[in-house]
């Protein structure tokens, strides 16, 4: 930028100097994506923290801690790293940036975002951060030691229920090849202060209350034990008329480094426990994720396998079903349980319908041994199953008219629908390519819910041999 130039013969005196503004360009601040700048690694020691050999947490979406839009605004070149002892549960955020101007936007308060994230577990000075790897080491055991041990489960299989004298129970056990299953109250200072700090890996890696604690001895010196934290839980329990409970889980979560190890299939193992121990009317699962409803219906495959009123049931359909073509058949039946097996599942195993009938189609798939002539037969029970989930029982549109009927509203939405007692064919009409593309849209369905009874039964069957 130059200064203003003066007349060659004007007296510099003459007329006091007039400083020229300059102006700079403001380019707009489109701001950082959250997921874009942060990394959160989970860790061990305190060799762990300023390196990559922690863990590396991959969160679900963090827009939603920051700004109105989700943004961050106002650095260059900003890094975040942020370290989360699974000793401790305490984290240490390390905020590197090239520097800072409002283009617009203000500039984020990153201090205040992650406080309000992480609360309390949020630890400013490093070195406090890096003290509570030897000063919060056993809190994870004082934790557990004020929880009610359900359940020991070695490496080798061997579960051990407790009931009385924890200690004498699993005297026998080597103590690093243990995990074992606590339950604590919410109203418990000890599980309230726990919960407090899993909360933000909560917020971090579940998308969306008793505290059910799946953990792990380290060593075997008394006086030296740590409890490694694998996981946890959350049940609700509400009201069943006239005189019962049912249990809901909430929330279920593996630290991402056990994962894949068996340790979701084991909790899931404890809490059915639970639910058949304290009789509950049924145990319930809140919106279940894909993979956690894989290993949810594995588990209870399993038992149904050598529940003898399901597989009675089984047997019968199948013996059914093996007798002919289904295609032949002017009424394709639906092959469902019977109502007093639903609810003795239901009463004994604690398996609620809805549950149910997913398995029963894996059972059946497994009880015609994969037989090559059934299995088209087999594809046409789900077919017509999916059908009448989707279109409704009555899939078919035969005796349905159509009239439209004069509105001062849009015409396009005002008609009734009759069905004609004589069964004369009505007026719902689709177009040829309609009725094409729901046609492909079921199939598609048929076709992903046969791939995941087989991907179960294959993997049931290689854990039943």
């Amino acid at each position: 930028m130059g200064t203003k130039q003066q007349h060659p013969n004007a007296d510099p005196l003459s007329e006091p100097k007039k400083k020229r503004r300059v102006g700079f360009s403001t380019i707009a601040d489109a701001g950082v994506e959250p997921n874009d700048c942060i990394k959160i690694y989970l860790v061990s020691t305190k060799d762990e923290v300023g390196t990559s050999d922690g863990f590396c947490i991959d969160p679900v979406d963090l827009n939603s801690f920051f700004e109105e839009d989700g943004k961050i605004y106002g650095y260059q070149g900003l890094k975040i790293t942020i370290w989360v002892s699974s000793i401790s549960f305490r984290a240490h955020a390390d905020i590197g940036f090239q520097g800072t101007s409002d283009g617009g936007k203000g500039i984020t308060d990153l201090k205040s975002a992650l406080e309000k994230f992480f609360g309390e577990t949020l630890l400013e000075n490093k070195d406090d951060f890096l003290q509570t790897f030897s000063t919060e080491v056993n809190f994870i055991s004082s934790v557990v030691s004020h929880g009610e041990k359900l359940q020991t489960k070695a490496s080798n299989g061997h579960i051990t229920h407790f009931n009385g004298n924890s200690d004498a129970a699993s005297s026998d056990l080597e103590p690093w090849l243990i995990c074992f299953l606590s339950r604590l109250k919410i109203d418990n200072l000890a599980a309230g202060h726990l919960y407090s700090r899993l909360v933000p890996l909560v917020l971090l890696l579940v998308d969306d209350i008793g505290v059910y604690l799946l953990s792990q001895k380290k060593s075997n010196l008394p006086e030296n034990t740590q409890h490694l934290l694998l996981g946890f839980a959350a049940l609700y329990r509400f009201y069943h008329y006239p005189d019962g409970s049912r249990l809901r889980l909430s929330q279920i979560l593996v630290l991402p480094p056990y994962q894949h190890k068996g340790y979701g299939s084991h909790l899931v193992e404890a809490l059915s426990n639970v639910a058949i121990s304290e009789n509950v009317y049924d145990l319930t699962v809140e919106e279940p994720l894909d993979y956690f409803q894989h290993v949810r219906t594995s588990f209870d495959i399993k038992r149904l396998l050598s529940f003898e009123p399901a597989q009675n049931a089984v047997k019968s359909t199948v013996s059914r079903l093996k007798q002919g073509k289904l295609s032949k058949k002017t009424r394709i039946p639906r092959f469902l349980p019977p109502p007093d097996v639903v609810e003795e599942v239901r009463k004994t195993l604690k398996i609620n319908k809805k549950q149910f009938l997913q398995c029963w189609e894996i059972l059946i798939y497994l009880g015609l041994d994969l037989i090559e002539k059934h299995m088209e037969d087999y594809a046409t029970i789900i077919s017509n199953r999916v059908k009448a989930d989707i279109l409704g029982k009555d899939s078919e549109t035969t005796g349905k008219q159509v009239i439209d009927v004069p509105s001062v509203h849009d015409v396009e939405t005002s008609f009734v629908m009759f069905r004609s007692q004589n069964g004369e064919v009505g007026g719902v009409q689709m177009d040829e390519d309609q009725t094409k593309t729901q046609e492909q849209q079921l199939q598609q369905l048929v076709d992903e819910r046969i791939k995941e009874v087989k991907l179960i039964a294959e993997k049931v069957s290689r854990k039943h041999v």
